[in-house]
């Protein structure tokens, strides 16, 4: 399940609790739209804001609602207690697979990812992909320690944060980290703005926000770079370059995509758990011509 798309969709709420309606409807169109995985409970899912309690209904629901399409669910949270007691929940929701950051307050050390890896792989009865993901936690991963816990029993994929914007740079970097690792161990790019270059350099996998909400936009990208045309998913993500530019003026994709899907009547509006709100009106109005412009689905 680690390879192609992988979406990762909004877990629609407001102060009153999960827009369940609203996540099923996510769920379901992403399996329609034929997603290789899908991705419940990333950074776009705002997993940290959410209860136990609600996490695992999340879970449910994706498992639920997701057809034959393999849904795999994060698990991050501050205590590796916590981090077990939701790797329990997943599990019993069904999921294929975990999606493990190392979430903290106090920094990490090495040694201290490698050993929240190390416990949490040794309760798994699933695959689990590595959360790099420096821009939230905090923690730099080396490709060395990449190596280590890519040894660790249940460990099946690593998401890595972009790649290098020269097709050249982006190879020698994946090629640096597929050489330390074991070969069933697949490599995802995240990041959408760099989806297309990592694919092209030899990922195995797309971990996409935007994958969440337009599904068949990133779906044609990702197919052109498994079918070896990789000018082809180069030029479809070249034509996105607008949306990633909104992407950095506001902050991340969160708060455009969220912004995006409650335009489109997908899910109620406010989407986001408070002190974070969606993008302000004026983005609106860009969204909104640039869903019509580059023919977003």
């Amino acid at each position: 399940m680690f390879t192609g798309l992988s979406a990762f969709p909004l877990t629609p709420m407001n102060e009153d609790g999960i827009d369940e309606a609203g996540f099923i409807t996510l769920v379901e169109r992403l399996a329609a739209a034929g997603v290789d995985s899908i991705g419940a409970l990333g950074s776009t899912g705002s997993y940290a804001y959410l209860s136990r309690a609600e996490r695992a209904r999340v879970a449910q629901l994706a498992v639920a609602h997701a057809g034959q399409t393999p849904v795999m669910v994060g698990i991050g949270s501050l205590r590796t207690r916590d981090v077990l007691n939701l790797t329990e929940d997943a599990q019993k929701a069904g999921v294929s697979g975990v999606l493990l950051a190392p979430v903290s307050y106090q920094k990490l050390s090495a040694d201290e990812v490698f050993g929240l890896f190390e416990t949490v792989s040794r309760n798994l009865s699933v695959p689990l992909c590595v959360y790099d993901n420096p821009g939230t936690t905090h923690f730099e991963f080396t490709d060395e320690l990449h190596g280590r816990i890519a040894q660790l029993p249940n460990v099946a994929s690593i998401k890595i944060p972009g790649v290098p914007a020269d097709p050249a740079a982006a190879k020698a970097r994946v090629d640096r980290l597929r050489a330390l690792i074991p070969e069933h161990v697949t490599i995802g790019v995240s990041g959408d703005a760099f989806g297309a270059t990592g694919l092209n350099a030899g990922c195995d996998a797309w971990y996409s926000v935007i994958g969440g909400l337009f599904p068949k936009t990133t779906l044609a990208i990702t197919r052109a770079a498994q079918a070896g045309n990789a000018a082809e998913a180069t030029r479809l993500s070249e034509r996105l370059k607008p949306l990633w530019t909104l992407f950095a003026q506001y902050g991340g994709s969160l708060r455009v995509v969220a912004a995006a899907a409650e335009l489109e009547g997908l899910v109620k509006h406010p989407c986001l758990p408070l002190p974070l709100k969606a993008a302000n009106d004026l983005a609106r109005r860009q969204i909104v011509d640039l869903i019509k412009e580059l023919e977003l689905s």
